[in-house]
């Protein structure tokens, strides 16, 4: 090593959140080094609502499929449709295609690009960060930075290595088919602008299975924290009872996902975390893509700060503003999935309720906009309300007209 060798930051993980920390980082004159392993795609559903496109300035073009309406499925397989009112949508990417984009727009800014597999963290004599990674050729090498983000997923690597056990996030695992989307009027054909929601315990025990299209492929999903559930098995069921069991299989992928914000991202010198390395999937509906490029943007203003002010404190900065912004909503969909998705009889009033207008547009209004609706206060007390006459057989909900 050579002191060319060193950078200001070293990304870990070229996913979204260390992708986009790596483009901030770039942009703002940072010599930034992005580590990636190749081929590695992370089971996703792909929905990116309308507030990640405007904030993080995605192109038409990555979108595959625009989502205008999503159907909940009961275990007694009656279906409810949720329409997005007033021509908005939910915008559908391919993970291969839109993380190698955000890869190249890193590079486009100005971050070094490497292929390899993260081994090690430690600290030289001088007092900065040592990361030894093999390339393609299985070569060790080795760079030194005055900061390292880790981007490297639920079971972070870079998290072991520098981060005490108690500050990392609990995960469960996740499984999806990337399948080829049958031909209009073929008896399998799916609506291509609606995502399908599972919400039935053959499906996943304690999460859902899901159905979304992209275009000329299809994700077929499910998660669980059960050690004993078999994720492929419940794939398999699922595609049969959409009748896409005969459907070309593209690829296969699973991963963990973490349940919860990490307690901490930082180990207060020179390492700090994003995505789902930090735990920023959120509970109940397994959002990750908007979480995770915010958690990597806070990250990048951290390690700013921390390079300006060579206080190591200022990392701690990004997990604030991440919970300050979006703990609250992470805690009420923590208490969703907690509670109704215990067993089948909570879940089919869960999908019941998901019949009702004030549910609907609230729950779309938040999602879409990732910010809990304030304004309608009657809504939410009227939610509140058909919510216990549910869960205590006293009420019917309305037909949607």
């Amino acid at each position: 090593m050579t002191g060319s060798d060193i950078f200001d930051v070293i990304v870990v993980g070229g996913g979204p959140a260390g992708s986009t920390a790596a483009h901030d980082l770039a942009r703002a004159g940072r010599k930034v080094m992005l580590l990636d392993r190749a081929g590695r795609i992370k089971p996703c559903g792909g929905a990116i609502p309308p507030r990640l496109i405007r904030d993080f300035d995605i192109p038409d073009h990555l979108l595959k499929a625009k989502i205008r309406s999503a159907r909940m499925i009961a275990p007694s397989r009656k279906a409810v449709d949720m329409p997005i009112d007033g021509g908005g949508y939910v915008g559908m990417v391919d993970r291969d295609g839109f993380d190698e984009w955000l890869r190249e727009r890193a590079g486009s800014a100005g971050a070094q690009r490497e292929t390899g597999t993260f081994e090690s963290y430690a600290r030289d004599q001088d007092g900065f960060a040592v990361i030894a990674w093999r390339d393609k050729a299985d070569i060790e090498r080795k760079v030194r930075a005055r900061v390292v983000v880790g981007a490297d997923g639920a079971n972070s690597a870079v998290a072991r290595a520098a981060l005490p056990p108690a500050g990392r996030a609990p995960f469960v695992f996740a499984y999806h088919e990337i399948i080829r989307t049958p031909p209009p009027g073929d008896p399998a054909a799916i609506a291509p602008t609606r995502c399908d929601v599972y919400y039935q315990s053959d499906v996943s025990p304690d999460f859902y299975g899901w159905v979304f299209p992209h275009g000329d492929s299809i994700s077929v999903g499910t998660g669980s924290a059960h050690k004993g559930f078999s994720l492929r098995g419940s794939v398999t069921r699922l595609r049969q009872q959409c009748g896409l069991e005969h459907a070309q299989t593209i690829r296969r992928e699973g991963a963990p996902l973490p349940l919860y914000p990490a307690k901490r991202w930082d180990n207060g010198r020179d390492v700090i975390l994003a995505g789902d390395a930090a735990g920023v999937v959120a509970p109940a509906s397994g959002e990750g893509i908007y979480y995770a490029m915010l958690s990597g943007r806070f990250a990048a203003d951290a390690c700013h700060a921390m390079l300006m002010t060579d206080n190591p404190r200022a990392l701690a900065a990004a997990r604030k503003r991440f919970m300050k912004a979006h703990g609250r909503i992470f805690f009420i969909l923590w208490i969703m999935q907690t509670f109704w998705y215990r067993n089948d009889r909570l879940r089919e009033i869960f999908v019941k309720i998901c019949q009702d207008p004030d549910v609907q547009r609230l729950t779309w209004e938040s999602y879409m906009n990732k910010a809990l609706v304030r304004r309608d206060f009657m809504a939410h007390v009227r939610v509140f309300f058909k919510d216990l006459g549910h869960i205590l057989g006293l009420a019917r909900t309305p037909s949607r007209s």
